[in-house]
């Protein structure tokens, strides 16, 4: 069976070099590095798409699809609800192959078939087929399968906004392609389907995703379908309300596109139009395979095991996605976020392409740890983009928002959550343009009748988020005496991150010259301070009167900290850890206390389960450190800020062996991945680099741990940094050989495991040595 045919013109994947693609492509006048890289391997086939697929969320396997691409086509065994749907390895019947698997979307979900006199009446309800993963394969940008019930081989693949499909189909056989236009799929339910036939070989149509809890209102999405053969008939189901598309027997290899839009079935012509002009199925297979190689390849690791190298390209490849184009080539994209829906348009470049896209994605609760280092470090493209679209909604409805849905806002989770994501971006000079527009937009979020004043999902009010009792009474009470407005309303956890989201709001007011705001939001800072209990040491929930939750358990889970317990958020103080050990009685007591936290959570693996479903197990909910969830993915690195840089080493390289090491469909993140979250927290910690408070302050620092990888080699993008790259380099490294005792960076000693901004991405070497002794 052939997969990928050699890359057009000869184009040879080793030794080839390769212009740096950025994560829009054509599409947008981002800023492309103009130097070359030196692709000596073939970076997809160390990508395991498997991993974690048994305890799969609906957007978050992945196969047929580009780089935050707005068409996300695989295979659905499960289509029911948000959590335990998509593509699950353990179920062996498919039930569709939809388009769009995104945060709080789904829609075009279709079928091929063979119809018969049995199954002619019965298709539009009885269609699902058994499939064996014997006869499936799948890399980065293709899925095939065969279809037991029909024996059809089906092939996916896509570009960014286009979906490609090729079936075979038995000899002889009568030959359909079901659309299942109206059902339940994934987190909503599809109404309202819609397809015609516009001749011989062309059909459009749409449908509407209702509203969810966390999306308020529905979307539509238009389609355009054209197929390389042609169309005998369309027969619409009146019970059901779908389509089954009749093909003539006059071949049995069938190609069909499908390019999707937001905005109208004009728009998802242009894009197809733009990105899928030919029929060549291979050739877009190999298209999609450099692109992925062009993102993956910008870190190059060497040494470990050659399973430690595939399970780090593969959460490389999880941080590349998730997060979704929702914009068409053009730049149209749906703007929802006002009493009417309608069709908005992004900026044009001089060339007449939009500067960024549009995107739909999950929250940035976390992202300080994970995306804010990882893209702001080999992606600025990437960063910068995502912070333009972050300010197109502002622009549009008024807020920034903390995670975007369907062309608006959903308020998921709590706090400012993009706030240190949109910082991190301007201290790093990823972004330079009208830093006092942003800081105003970040500002408001910041101030009553901002996002911030919001709990998880209150699309109507202002009073869930409790930011009237954090602005006068310096902390938010548990339980909101007003009542329940949202989701999350845990108070000591949104005290805590209001604070350090203040923090880093004060460190651009204070680029910016703004001495008031800097001292207004400095001093908001320290309100972490209220919410610790010292009477028992650890953070805890009171309410408004102020008096300490009575018989606090702080391994209780979500008593008063959201999705966690008290222990595990004790430490979520990113912006002043010197701080929170002395409310514990200084740095050795602080020390001691987590590293006592990290031996108990040792034997539970360091996850509260093996999968997000299991957190709220009476067991595994009271364990002292949870990496399967962000509030606590920071830990293992606040030993380097309390001057113990030999523990951060050692239960670093434990949690990555325990917990980050696996690449079975059984094991992968342990909870959820969140669109990129974990994947970029893994990547991090296998290369030795973190960023405490999310590189917010002024030439921003990062934290120097243990790399698992005997070489790391970053291509730094000259739009943004130097025509060079940053290597680290160690020596002596083994699964034994986890302490850095030496470090050199460009031949000059460096003794505090902490290097800036400015010296990292001016490139050069940074030479690590290694022992089995802690350097104390």
């Amino acid at each position: 069976m052939r997969l990928i045919k050699t890359l057009k013109n000869s184009v040879a994947l080793l030794g080839i070099s390769l212009l740096f693609l950025t994560s829009c492509k054509d599409e947008t006048e981002n800023k492309l590095a103009q130097n070359t890289i030196k692709e000596t391997v073939d970076y997809t086939a160390k990508v395991y798409p498997l991993l974690d697929s048994e305890n799969s969320r609906w957007f978050f396997f992945s196969s047929a699809n580009r780089p935050f691409g707005m068409v996300n086509l695989n295979p659905d065994t499960q289509i029911g609800g948000a959590w335990g749907s998509g593509y699950r390895y353990k179920t062996d019947t498919i039930k569709g192959f939809s388009h769009i698997h995104a945060w709080q979307l789904s829609g075009v979900s279709v079928m091929p078939v063979t119809i018969n006199e049995n199954n002619k009446q019965s298709i539009y309800k009885d269609f699902y087929s058994k499939f064996s993963h014997e006869t499936e394969q799948i890399v980065p940008g293709y899925h095939s399968l065969e279809l037991d019930r029909y024996q059809i081989k089906t092939e996916l693949t896509s570009t960014k906004r286009v979906g490609l499909h090729q079936y075979k189909f038995p000899e002889n056989s009568k030959k359909g392609i079901l659309f299942n236009l109206n059902t339940i799929l994934g987190p909503c339910e599809n109404i309202n389907g819609f397809l015609e036939q516009n001749n011989g070989k062309e059909l459009s149509g749409k449908l509407v995703m209702t509203p969810t809890h966390r999306r308020p209102k529905p979307i539509t999405v238009y389609f355009k379908v054209l197929l390389n053969t042609e169309i005998a008939s369309l027969d619409k189901d009146k019970e059901t309300g779908n389509y089954l598309i009749n093909l003539k027997d006059d071949q049995n290899s069938v190609l069909m596109k499908v390019g999707i839009s937001y905005t109208s079935v004009s728009n998802a012509i242009a894009n197809i139009d733009k990105e899928l002009p030919n029929w060549d199925f291979n050739e877009i297979v190999d298209d999609s395979k450099t692109e992925w190689n062009s993102l993956l390849s910008r870190i190059e690791v060497k040494g470990g095991s050659e399973q430690d190298q595939k399970r780090f390209y593969t959460d490389l490849w999880h941080a590349l996605q998730g997060r979704r184009t929702i914009s068409d080539v053009n730049g149209a994209y749906p703007d929802n976020t006002g009493k009417e829906f309608k069709i908005g348009q992004l900026p044009l470049g001089a060339n007449g392409k939009p500067k960024f896209n549009q995107y739909n994605s999950d929250s940035f609760w976390g992202a300080q740890w994970t995306l804010n280092t990882l893209w702001g470090l080999a992606y600025p493209e990437i960063v910068e983009e995502f912070t333009h679209s972050l300010m197109q909604y502002y622009k549009d409805g008024g807020l920034i928002p903390r995670g975007p849905s369907g062309g608006n806002y959903t308020y998921v989770m709590t706090g400012a959550s993009a706030t240190p994501f949109i910082v991190s971006a301007i201290q790093k000079g990823i972004v330079k343009d009208d830093l006092e527009g942003i800081y105003q937009a970040l500002k408001k979020n910041h101030m009553l009748n901002g996002i911030m004043g919001k709990a998880g999902y209150e699309h109507t009010t202002n009073l869930g988020g409790g930011l009237k009792y954090y602005i006068d009474n310096g902390f938010v009470p548990y339980p909101i005496p007003e009542g329940d407005f949202g989701s999350h309303q845990d108070g000591a956890s949104m005290t805590m991150e209001y604070a350090y989201q203040d923090w880093t709001l004060a460190q651009l007011a204070k680029k910016l010259n703004h001495t008031e705001d800097y001292e207004y939001f400095m001093k908001r800072s320290s309100n972490y301070k209220n919410v610790f209990n010292k009477e028992i040491g650890w953070m805890s929930p009171k309410n408004v009167q102020g008096v300490w939750k009575k018989d606090y358990d702080p391994y209780q889970a979500e008593n008063g900290f959201i999705e966690s317990n008290g222990a595990q958020s004790t430490w979520f103080v990113p912006h002043d850890l010197k701080g929170l050990a002395l409310l514990m009685g200084g740095e050795k007591a602080a020390v001691d206390k987590l590293n006592i936290q990290f031996e108990k959570a040792e034997k539970l693996g360091f996850t509260a389960g093996s999968s997000h479903s299991q957190e709220m197990h009476p067991e595994y909910s009271r364990i002292p450190i949870n990496f399967g969830n962000q509030p606590s993915i920071q830990t293992s690195f606040v030993f380097n800020q309390l001057n113990r840089p030999d523990l951060t080493q050692f239960w670093t390289r434990k949690v990555i062996a325990k917990t980050f090491s696996g690449l079975a469909p059984s094991t992968g993140y342990n909870g959820d991945e969140d669109q990129g979250l974990m994947g970029s927290l893994n990547v991090l910690l296998k290369v030795g680099l973190f960023q405490m408070n999310g590189g917010t302050e002024e030439n921003p620092e990062y934290q120097i741990g243990s790399p698992i990888f005997d070489e790391v080699t970053i291509a730094l993008n000259p739009a943004y940094y130097a025509n060079s790259s940053f290597k680290i380099k160690t020596i002596n490294n083994s699964s034994t050989n986890v302490y850095v005792n030496k470090i050199t960076l460009n031949g000059a000693p460096i003794d505090n495991y902490k290097i800036s901004q400015s010296e990292v991405v001016a490139g050069g070497e940074l030479l690590l040595e290694m022992s089995n002794k802690p350097n104390k």
